[in-house]
């Protein structure tokens, strides 16, 4: 597990990287510029999957109301 938070904030990393080179200077590479963006949304759609849905919470809590009336 705790590889795997590495591997997720080495993404996030890596892509913000690529995104910030890819603006500075004069020309632009929009190749670099495309694969940071979808290193840095991997990175950050693996986190965030992670994280549990407020809304499946209050589902559960509406559930067990139910059952105690």
């Amino acid at each position: 597990m705790k590889n795997q938070q590495r591997i997720n904030y080495f993404l996030i990393l890596v892509g913000s990287i690529l995104v910030i080179y890819a603006q500075t200077g004069d020309e632009k590479p929009l190749a670099f510029l495309i694969t940071g963006i979808v290193i840095l949304m991997f990175g950050v759609y693996r986190i965030s999957s992670k994280i549990p849905s407020k809304f499946d919470k209050d589902v559960e809590e509406v559930k067990h109301e139910n059952h105690d009336v």
